[in-house]
């Protein structure tokens, strides 16, 4: 059976054209919409990643044609997938990932895989060497995910890289980056205060107002 067809059926049943224009609206109409929300549309897919978790294999093959649809739909799909085959990525499907993250860009796509890069990376360190040249990239976007990558990691948290890769991008006019950089901060914030409150304050006049006011939200 073919997976992309049986999924684009699913998803024009499930189509709702007023939805689609609110969704469309929302992503600025950078991509198409079916108009499926989250929940109804992870349903209709929900046992296609059961059955790729049961065989642990990733079919990039279906993963990339979804990838090139121009409905946002396909992407969710893909990111999604993803996290759940999350423990069959290796360092070695990164440039796959890095073509996903460079491509079909905007924030819902790069914050999940912000995510899957950040898993990968503490599963090895050479994952952490991209990283670090995405924090110096000409793409915001890509910026944007090195800065994010460790949201979450708690004690895991370098505190050295998260530093190092936010001095990197203050001073910054782009919107995407000084809001990254505020919510690196405050997630550290949630099992740190006191790291972050001195970062604040020991480079206050280098960071944007958006980014400290994002940043000190829980302090």
């Amino acid at each position: 059976m073919d997976l992309f067809l049986s999924l684009e059926r699913k998803f024009k049943a499930a189509s709702d054209k007023e939805v689609s224009k609110q969704q469309e609206a929302y992503l600025r109409h950078h991509f198409k919409c079916y108009g499926i929300k989250s929940p109804e549309r992870r349903m209709l897919y929900k046992e296609l990643i059961k059955a790729a978790k049961r065989q642990a294999k990733i079919d990039w093959q279906l993963l990339d044609k979804c990838w090139q649809s121009d409905y946002r739909e396909y992407h969710h799909f893909v990111l999604d997938y993803l996290l759940a085959m999350s423990q069959f990525l290796t360092y070695n499907d990164c440039s796959r990932l890095e073509f996903y993250a460079r491509h079909q860009q905007w924030w819902d796509s790069i914050d999940v895989l912000t995510k899957i890069f950040g898993n990968l990376s503490l599963k090895d360190d050479k994952v952490m060497n991209l990283l670090s040249e995405w924090s110096l990239d000409q793409d915001f976007w890509m910026r944007r995910l090195a800065i994010e990558h460790q949201l979450g990691f708690k004690e895991k948290t370098n505190t050295d890289i998260l530093s190092l890769f936010i001095l990197r991008n203050t001073g910054s006019q782009e919107f995407f980056i000084n809001k990254a950089i505020g919510w690196a901060l405050r997630d550290y914030s949630k099992y740190n205060k006191v790291w972050v409150k001195d970062f604040i304050s020991n480079h206050y006049d280098e960071l944007s107002t958006l980014s400290i006011r994002e940043g000190s939200k829980y302090l």
